[in-house]
């Protein structure tokens, strides 16, 4: 078969449904424009914008934009050229890792280009075929990647029930035996915060299991920084187990509103070997250095105004009240990520014309799961607050939800008229 025949036929697990929704630059690849913040376009439209990770609302700070643009106009994009490891380090590079280091709580840390790379090359570099990895089962994508780079060096793994901790000592005794037979070392993974549902990983737990058995802990923080704890320095600081977190990652992503990462440790070894051994930080360009420069920036604002954070969690706490005290189904969410379940009888075509009543007409843009990322019969609209929303634009929504939950119970979407495109 041809290799290009093969794909054209089989679009994956995501490109197949976006097919059958015919959804391309409308449910997925869509095109917001204008501004970035609470209210953008979309299609021509304005809508209200609850889509984007922006969540202490730096996007658009003055303070942010005047640091972006003063920091390409000194350096450029190209500075400095090459990896950091041959002729791309710098002053900044290393200052900037001493204050993320800081913040969370560690005594060095290690500056990434990208997020989903960074963590995967981490996972990848940290274990060697004689080591195993257990791993929470609703983890990122990034760090299922990396477990496969440890698979492709024959590297075991035993994968946990979420959050479950019973699940985990299983595992756990499964991998500690495993590892002492190959003369290797156990690594657990967890996330802070769980980007789809909000959940909280159980930190405080899976640290208590250290005293049973030898492992160190990785945790991917990307939504949890910024946003958890009192100062902002994330779930392993809101729990009280930052020590016990022995590699604590995040990209910059999120709460930064900008590109880059890092991870830190209380072992500078640890943070000197992966400067020396990361592939993709040693074949790859160094972080340019307006990132870097601007970075500084966005961590000083984050530091110096908590009134950001309590903005946030205002607004969070007002729209997961809202949706709940409206009867809404928002799972276990302890976080500011807000998913709202709902369920559909009618199929693509009663979601197709939902999410356009919803965007089109209510001028409500938030992003929209289906199957096969959740049961079918189920719908997920995930809903970020941030810090630059209002409470009016809350209610605005919790108003436009009900309208729309209504409309869903009277069966209103599953219409004959297949042609119609807008639910008036």
């Amino acid at each position: 078969m041809d290799i290009f025949e093969k794909l054209q036929n089989n679009s994956g697990p995501i490109g197949t449904p976006a097919k059958m929704l015919n959804s391309h630059h409308y449910f997925s690849f869509p095109m917001l424009e204008g501004e970035l913040g609470p209210r953008m376009r979309f299609m021509g439209r304005e809508v209200l914008n609850w889509s984007l990770n922006n969540y202490l609302g730096l996007a658009n700070h003055p303070e942010v934009r005047k640091a972006d643009a003063d920091a390409a106009a000194k350096w450029g994009l190209a500075y400095p050229m090459g990896a950091r490891m041959m002729s791309g380090n710098s002053t900044q590079h290393e200052e900037f890792e001493k204050e993320l280091a800081e913040f969370v709580g560690k005594k060095d840390a290690f500056l990434l280009n990208y997020g989903y790379q960074g963590i995967m090359s981490a996972i990848e570099c940290i274990c060697d075929y004689r080591d195993v990895i257990v791993y929470d089962a609703e983890s990122h994508a990034c760090i299922i990647d990396g477990i496969r780079l440890h698979k492709a060096k024959l590297g075991e793994y035993y994968k946990f029930n979420h959050n479950d901790m019973e699940s985990l000592e299983k595992n756990l005794k499964r991998a500690t035996k495993l590892a002492n037979e190959k003369g290797g070392g156990v690594l657990v993974i967890t996330e802070g915060v769980f980007g789809m549902s909000g959940k909280v990983g159980d930190l405080k737990a899976i640290a208590d299991l250290k005293q049973k058995y030898d492992f160190r802990l990785l945790v991917d923080d990307a939504h949890g920084f910024g946003t958890m704890g009192e100062t902002g320095a994330g779930v392993g600081e809101l729990l009280g187990v930052q020590k016990e977190i022995d590699l604590y990652f995040s990209t910059f992503a999120k709460s930064m509103a900008a590109i880059g990462a890092f991870i830190a440790s209380d072992n500078p070894e640890i943070i000197m070997y992966l400067k020396y051994n990361m592939r993709s930080q040693t074949y790859a360009k160094a972080l340019p250095m307006p990132y870097v420069e601007a970075g500084r920036k966005r961590l000083e604002i984050l530091k110096a105004n908590p009134d950001l954070r309590t903005k946030l969690w205002e607004n969070v706490a007002a729209m997961q009240n809202g949706l709940r005290s409206r009867g809404f189904n928002i799972g276990s969410t302890e976080s500011p990520v807000t998913p709202v379940f709902l369920h559909s009888e009618g199929g693509v075509p009663e979601v197709t014309r939902m999410v356009r009543d919803l965007r089109e007409n209510m001028g409500v843009f938030c992003s929209i799961v289906v199957y096969p990322v959740v049961p079918k019969g189920q719908i997920m609209l995930r809903i970020i607050p941030t810090a630059a929303h209002t409470l009016e634009d809350v209610e605005y929504t919790l108003n436009a939800f009900t309208t729309l939950a209504d409309k869903l119970k009277n069966r209103v979407y599953q219409i004959d008229d297949v042609q119609a495109e807008v639910v008036e």
